[in-house]
């Protein structure tokens, strides 16, 4: 069934908007996100890539979703067909490539934190995730790490140094989640998925994410002048401000 307004179309984060930090999308906000695709145009733009999509919003996003768009639409979905994809390696090169997860993990091998664990460096299509912590923590440990980062600041701090040492490669730096932060080129953050959507076919095209400060993942989607930028602080506040804005109600 086509929405009511197709011309609107709404974009969503997913970790601390649709879904809990790293969590599977709750049955209900699932529903709801049903509900609104009857309303308006739907699509999802996360930093993860496809696999780690599906496993949080389910195996039929690109079925549930108008767009889907995992890697900030290196890899692009629309209507459920791949329209788009995109790779690190070729546009940095080995050499470069080599140079930067090199200095990356000579780096947080002089970093003590209260634990470490596995999988510092996640190599995707097209970013590096850097966990300082290591992605194999478990939910308890990522969520001190969290504080812990608050208080001691060991992400942005690796952020400026990665800054000044690959000033060359013209790299974006962007801390989301809990843990870790994505290394890309400069224009691969989340307003590379705009590449895939014309103006022309909608008159508004929102953006809800909680990571919209400078610096997070959702910044330039978020003052990008082409989107209207919500900041969320959950999945219940996504879906008040849906309910709001879409619904009436």
């Amino acid at each position: 069934m086509p929405a009511k307004n197709p011309r609107k179309l709404a974009l969503f984060d997913i970790d601390g908007t649709l879904t809990a930090a790293r969590l599977t999308i709750t049955p209900e906000m699932k529903a709801f996100m049903a509900s609104l695709r009857e309303e308006i145009t739907i699509g999802v733009v996360g930093g993860s890539d496809f696999p780690k999509q599906k496993e949080q919003l389910g195996d039929d996003v690109v079925a549930c979703y108008d767009y889907a768009f995992s890697e900030n639409g290196l890899t692009a979905y629309k209507a459920g067909e791949l329209i788009g994809q995109q790779s690190i390696s070729a546009k940095l090169g080995e050499e470069n490539l080599q140079r930067l997860l090199n200095w990356t993990l000579a780096y947080m091998s002089k970093i003590t934190l209260p634990v470490k664990r596995g999988t510092f460096i996640e190599f995707r299509k097209g970013m590096l995730n850097v966990s300082p912590i290591g992605r194999n923590c478990s939910r308890e440990e990522r969520n001190a790490f969290e504080e812990y980062d608050k208080e001691h600041n060991i992400r942005p701090a690796m952020v400026e140094a990665m800054q000044k040492e690959f000033a060359d490669l013209d790299l974006t730096f962007s801390i989301g989640g809990q843990i870790s932060f994505d290394v890309f080129p400069k224009g691969w953050d989340k307003t590379f998925c705009l590449n895939f959507i014309s103006d022309a076919d909608f008159d508004e095209i929102h953006f809800f994410g909680d990571k919209t400060y400078k610096g997070g993942n959702d910044y330039e989607i978020f003052t990008c002048e082409r989107t209207v930028g919500h900041t969320v602080t959950s999945p219940d506040d996504t879906r008040a401000q849906c309910e709001k804005l879409f619904m009436g109600k």
